[in-house]
């Protein structure tokens, strides 16, 4: 068969992005930063590098054998990525319920976008923030809303006890304080 009617593929190209888990209720929580975040990504891709990578492949089209132009073969591969990385953004947008937590500012119970410290029952003092899913960066201390330990915390006020599940075991948690971001200026 000639090569120019076979498809070939390294395997991860076509595979579809893992999305992070939604629960069961469907929702995807965000806020309003992280939204933006997402927006601003999607607008990128779509207004400045897709269109850049499309000249960049009708270049290398014009000159000549596709089937051993680099330049090509990689824009052909980037501009996968880029639509893929698209539709990904615009499922998770679609599906994206934005909660501004600054609605809880001067509370003293845990709900979404909490800032929370709380201490162990060995006495380590952590310090976590409860976001969406698509917005979690555990370098910044960060946790999603669906995990383990914000599960744990959601609803509980300051000087409440809760139990957290972990791998090794049951651990206790005192909540020490909550806060939130101030809300943001219009």
């Amino acid at each position: 068969m000639n090569k120019a009617f076979t498809r070939e593929s390294d395997g991860d190209d076509d595979e579809p992005l893992a999305a992070p888990g939604v629960p069961a209720t469907g929702k995807n929580y965000i806020t309003p930063a992280g939204c933006a975040r997402l927006r601003a990504e999607l607008l990128q891709l779509i207004d400045e590098e897709r269109p850049r990578v499309v000249e960049a492949v009708h270049w290398a089209a014009l000159n000549g054998d596709r089937s051993e132009n680099g330049d090509y073969l990689y824009g052909k591969k980037r501009l996968r990525e880029i639509d893929r990385r698209i539709r990904f953004l615009t499922k998770r947008l679609e599906i994206a319920e934005v909660v501004d937590p600054s609605v809880h500012a001067g509370s003293d119970q845990v709900f979404f976008g909490a800032t929370v410290t709380c201490v162990d029952d060995t006495g380590e003092e952590s310090t976590v923030t409860i976001m969406g899913i698509d917005e979690v960066d555990t370098q910044r201390q960060q946790v999603s809303w669906i995990s383990p330990m914000a599960r744990a915390l959601l609803k509980a006020r300051e000087g409440d006890e809760v139990l957290l599940q972990t791998p090794a075991g049951t651990r206790r948690l005192e909540v020490l304080s909550v806060s939130y971001p101030p809300a943001a200026k219009p």
